[in-house]
């Protein structure tokens, strides 16, 4: 889907507006991860690793989402806390074989 590739290409390129709270931030990776992979598919971190459960706990909440789905909520999402961002030269500079990876 070109806006869910156009929305990652602004992520990882761009300037995003605000400051994302973290929940905001684990929506945004729970999103991406099931967009790109599906369900999640890995053991859950260890107890001391609080950033790697909390990123898995996310992504597994997402569970039974398709890709498709997952996809279009991100673009949503990304939308949302970044209005006209498609207009903008960062999203217009995303090489057309550009293609988001795990």
């Amino acid at each position: 889907d070109l806006k869910f590739r156009q929305a990652v290409w602004f992520v990882k390129k761009g300037e995003p507006t605000g400051n994302p709270s973290n929940e905001e931030k684990l929506e945004i990776y729970a999103l991406y991860k099931q967009a790109i992979l599906g369900d999640c598919n890995t053991d859950r971190p260890g107890m001391l690793d609080f950033t790697g459960k909390s990123k898995w706990d996310a992504w597994d909440k997402k569970r039974g989402t398709t890709k498709e789905q997952a996809q279009k909520e991100y673009a949503v999402l990304i939308d949302k806390r970044n209005p006209g961002w498609q207009d903008g030269e960062i999203a217009k500079s995303m090489p057309d074989d550009f293609q988001p990876t795990a």
